[in-house]
């Protein structure tokens, strides 16, 4: 009898086990999409602004000229560890420079490693999972347009169970979506903004609260959360609270001048500074999406 229950309990475990790998397992989508394309490092610097790549990958403090180069370094702190910006420079020991366009592709929309791996996501790829696939293909070229760096990225400061890469499987598989929170756009300016905000931008990243798990509480979009470093807190940017008028919400996107006068701080200035390399018609489409998010106390 015993022996039996024993051989039962072994028998689920390794179920259970392989259950967990299947579950956990990268699951790398069809790059169909970058066949063909020609690419176009003009239009990947636009790109670059949109998504804030420089704003997390640049050195700590960096200015002027030395923001383009992608060494890394730059902090972000939360109640799972403390991640730190890797080396996304064209170099080709420290930084992409050995990548292939579909490691790039795998990696900003899958949150896979060119070695299979999950990454974390505080690289937004639940967000860039909705880039086009010629948005890919123009950020790669532009990429490769940069200063090479030899700053080697450093390890990200996270404590076990966390560091289990392996979980990020089943964390992908609750909180990884394929549709649009707003589901239906009104007009091609509200879609184009839908897709910059979104996608590109990744703004519930900051402005939406998330559960216990990391995960973006999606009932309550762009409603506001804590900061992710515990000071302070992340402003309600739909309606409910963000009562500005389309002109002064285009204002301080692009200048960082409030209607009080006061002027961004913070993170928020690198998205100012990347908002204003935007084209303006881009600028008002987000200008148009906020102002038609549903109001989220």
């Amino acid at each position: 009898m015993f022996r039996r229950a024993l051989l039962i309990a072994i028998g689920t475990a390794l179920l259970g086990f392989a259950a967990f790998l299947l579950l956990t397992q990268t699951r790398p989508s069809d790059q169909a999409d970058l066949a063909g394309l020609q690419a176009d490092a003009t239009r990947g610097a636009v790109v670059f602004a949109a998504a804030g790549c420089g704003s997390c990958h640049m050195a700590p403090g960096a200015r002027e000229e030395a923001q383009l180069v992608m060494s890394g370094g730059m902090r972000f702190a939360s109640e799972f560890g403390t991640f730190i910006a890797p080396n996304i420079s064209p170099d080709p020991s420290h930084g992409l420079g050995s990548w292939t366009l579909e490691d790039f592709s795998h990696a900003l929309r899958d949150g896979i490693t060119p070695q299979g791996q999950h990454y974390f996501p505080v690289l937004p790829y639940t967000a860039y999972a909705k880039m086009t696939g010629q948005d890919v293909v123009d950020l790669w070229a532009y990429l490769q347009s940069l200063p090479p760096s030899t700053t080697p990225s450093a390890p990200h400061e996270v404590g076990f169970p966390f560091s289990f890469r392996r979980l990020i499987g089943g964390w992908k598989l609750l909180y990884m979506t394929d549709g649009w929170q707003m589901t239906a756009a009104e007009t091609p300016e509200i879609a184009r903004g839908r897709y910059l905000v979104e996608a590109l931008a990744h703004c519930a990243e900051c402005h939406t609260p998330r559960n216990a798990f990391g995960g973006l509480d999606r009932s309550r979009w762009m409603a506001g959360a804590p900061s992710p470093d515990g000071q302070g807190r992340v402003p309600n940017i739909t309606p409910a609270k963000l009562t500005w008028s389309e002109a002064e919400l285009f204002a301080y996107l692009t200048t960082g001048f409030t209607p009080e006068y006061d002027s961004v701080g913070g993170h928020m200035a690198h998205v100012v500074d990347n908002m204003a390399k935007l084209p303006a018609s881009d600028v008002r489409a987000a200008v148009a999406y906020l102002k038609a998010l549903p109001a989220a106390e």
